[in-house]
C-alpha cells in the first residue's frame, strides 16, 4: 500500500520548474510571494535611484556615493548582528524592515520640499538592498534543509526575477502618473505585505517541524543567530553543542569546525565569523570581486547614457531626466525578463545536472566575454547588450547558487556572517569599484572601455576563488546530508 502522500495540482504543474515533492508547494510560494514583493519595491526604488543621483549628482556622484554605502555598513552589520543574537527571526525580520519603511516616508517627505535627496537616497538604498535581501535569504535557509534549499530555490529564486520584471514596468507608469514622491511610498507598502508573508512562513514552518519541542528551544523564542544546523530530517542540531539550561544559551561553532572535527570556538561578531572560516572569507572575496566588476561595468553603462542623453537634451529631443528614467526602465526590464525566464526554465536543471560548485562558475564566463565585447565594440548599444546578459545570469541562476552557498551553515552564520558577505562585501566591491573608475578616469585618463580590460583580469581571478568555494561546499554538504 503506498503510504506516501499524493501530489497536489500545484505539485505537479511546479514540477515542470524543479523537483518538487507532495505537500511542499504552500510554503515554496509564499516565500516566492515573499521575495517577490521585495524586489519589485526594490525595482520601482532602483530607477528612481537611477533618475535622482544622475540628475543631481551625476556619475561622479553615484561613484562617491559607494563609498558612502560601505562605511554606513561597518556599523550597520555588527549592529544587526548583535540583534540578531538577542531575538527570534521573526522579531528581527519585522523591526528592521519596518525600519527601512519609515526611512522611505522621511525621504518622501524631502523630496515633496524639494531638498535633494539624490545621494543620500542612493546610499540608503544600497544599504537596503544587501541587508533586507540577504536577510530574507537568511530566513530562507534556515526553513529549508540542504536537499531542500538546492531543489526548491529555484522556485523562490523566480520572485525575485518576475518582481524585478514587475518593478521596472510598474515604474515607468508610477513615474509617470503619480511621481516619484508617491512611488516611493507604494514602495513601503510592499515591504508592509511581504513582512505580513514573512510571518506566515514563519508560523507555518514552526508548526511543520518544531511542534514537538519545549517553547524554549523553538525558532519562535531562541535567537534567531545560534550554533545550530538544520539537519536532513528537518531539525534543528548542534553536533557539538549542547542547550544549556542553566544560561540559557547556545554555543556557537563554525561550518569548517565541524568538518575538520576541532573544538568549537566561542562565539563572535559578525566580522570574526568571517575572518576565522576560510569558506565564508572565499565567499565574501567572491561577493567583492563579482560586485567589482558588475559596478565598474555599471559605471560603463551610466557614463554612455548620460552623454547620449546630453546630446539628445540639447537638440530638444527632451529633457535629460526623461531619456534617462526611459533608458533604465527598458533596460532593467529587458534585464529582469531575461533572467526570469533563464530562472524559469534553466536554473534548477543546470543546479541538478551541473550542481552547485559548476554552476557557479557560469557568470563569470558570462562576464568575461561581456568584457571583452565592450573592449572591442564600445558603443553604446554593445555595452547596453553586454550588461544585459551580464545582469540577466546574475539575478537569476547566480543568485541562487550564491545563496544555496549557505543551506549548509549554522544559523549564525546565516544571520551574523551573511550581513557581512551579501551586505559589505558588496559594498566593498562597489567601493573598488569606484576607486578604480575615478582613478583610472581622472588621474590616469583612461577611456571608459579601457575599464573593460581591467574587469577581464579581476574576472579571471573570481573564477579561481569560485574553484575553491566550490571544493569546500562540497564538503560541507556532505557534513549535513
Amino acid at each position: 500500500m503506498n503510504t506516501q502522500p499524493r501530489r497536489s495540482l500545484i505539485d505537479r504543474l511546479l514540477r515542470l520548474v524543479t523537483d518538487i515533492r507532495a505537500g511542499e508547494s504552500t510554503t515554496a510560494l509564499l516565500l516566492t510571494l515573499n521575495i517577490f514583493l521585495i524586489f519589485v519595491a526594490y525595482s520601482i526604488m532602483k530607477v528612481l535611484r537611477e533618475v535622482l543621483v544622475l540628475t543631481q549628482a551625476e556619475v561622479e556622484g553615484k561613484a562617491l556615493s559607494a563609498g558612502g554605502q560601505a562605511i554606513v555598513l561597518l556599523a550597520a552589520v555588527p549592529l544587526y548582528g548583535a540583534i540578531a543574537s538577542r531575538v527570534p527571526r521573526r522579531r528581527l525580520i519585522n523591526v528592521v524592515t519596518t525600519f527601512f519603511v519609515v526611512c522611505l516616508a522621511v525621504f518622501y517627505v524631502l523630496y515633496t520640499l524639494d531638498i535633494p535627496i539624490g545621494i543620500a537616497f542612493y546610499i540608503w538604498l544600497g544599504v537596503f538592498n544587501v541587508m533586507v535581501i540577504a536577510q530574507f535569504w537568511a530566513f530562507a535557509n534556515d526553513v529549508y534543509t540542504t536537499d531542500e534549499g538546492k531543489r526548491l530555490f529555484p522556485i523562490v529564486g523566480f520572485g525575485s526575477a518576475s518582481g524585478a520584471v514587475a518593478g521596472a514596468w510598474v515604474t515607468g507608469v508610477l513615474q509617470s502618473a503619480v511621481g516619484i514622491g508617491f512611488a516611493l511610498l507604494i514602495a513601503g507598502g510592499l515591504l508592509l505585505l511581504g513582512v505580513v508573508v514573512t510571518n506566515i512562513v514563519d508560523s507555518r514552518e514552526r508548526r511543520r517541524t518544531e511542534a514537538l519541542l519545549p517553547d524554549v528551544l523553538t525558532t519562535g523564542t531562541m535567537p534567531a543567530a545560534t550554533g545550530q544546523f538544520r539537519a536532513a530530517t528537518g531539525e534543528f542540531r548542534a553536533p557539538d553543542a549542547e542547550y544549556q539550561k542553566e544560561s540559557g544559551t547556545f554555543r556557537a561553532i563554525t561550518s569548517e569546525e565541524v568538518v575538520a572535527d576541532e573544538p568549537p570556538k566561542s562565539t563572535g561578531g559578525a566580522f570574526q565569523l568571517v575572518w576565522r572560516n576560510r569558506y565564508l572569507l572565499l565567499m565574501a572575496l567572491l561577493v567583492l570581486l563579482l560586485n567589482w566588476v558588475n559596478t565598474s561595468g555599471e559605471f560603463i553603462l551610466s557614463a554612455f547614457i548620460t552623454d547620449a542623453a546630453d546630446r539628445a537634451a540639447a537638440s530638444g529631443v527632451a529633457t535629460e531626466e526623461e531619456i534617462i528614467g526611459r533608458f533604465y526602465s527598458g533596460f532593467q526590464g529587458t534585464v529582469n525578463l531575461v533572467g526570469m525566464l533563464v530562472q524559469l526554465f534553466l536554473v534548477s536543471r543546470i543546479i541538478k545536472h551541473l550542481k552547485i560548485p559548476a554552476a557557479l562558475l557560469i557568470l563569470p564566463i558570462v562576464s568575461f566575454m561581456a568584457y571583452s565585447l565592450i573592449l572591442f565594440v564600445p558603443l553604446l548599444a554593445a555595452v547596453r547588450w553586454a550588461k544585459t546578459g551580464e545582469n540577466a545570469a546574475d539575478y537569476s541562476l547566480n543568485n541562487t547558487v550564491r545563496h544555496a552557498l549557505f543551506l549548509p551553515t549554522t544559523r549564525e552564520e546565516k544571520y551574523k556572517a551573511k550581513q557581512v558577505v551579501d551586505s559589505f562585501s558588496q559594498r566593498a566591491g562597489d567601493v573598488m569599484a569606484a576607486v578604480t573608475w575615478l582613478g583610472a578616469t581622472a588621474l590616469l585618463g583612461f577611456a571608459y572601455t579601457q575599464l573593460a580590460a581591467v574587469n577581464l583580469v579581476l574576472v579571471g581571478i573570481w573564477i579561481v576563488v569560485a574553484v575553491l568555494i566550490g571544493k569546500r561546499y562540497r564538503r560541507l554538504a556532505a557534513v549535513t546530508a
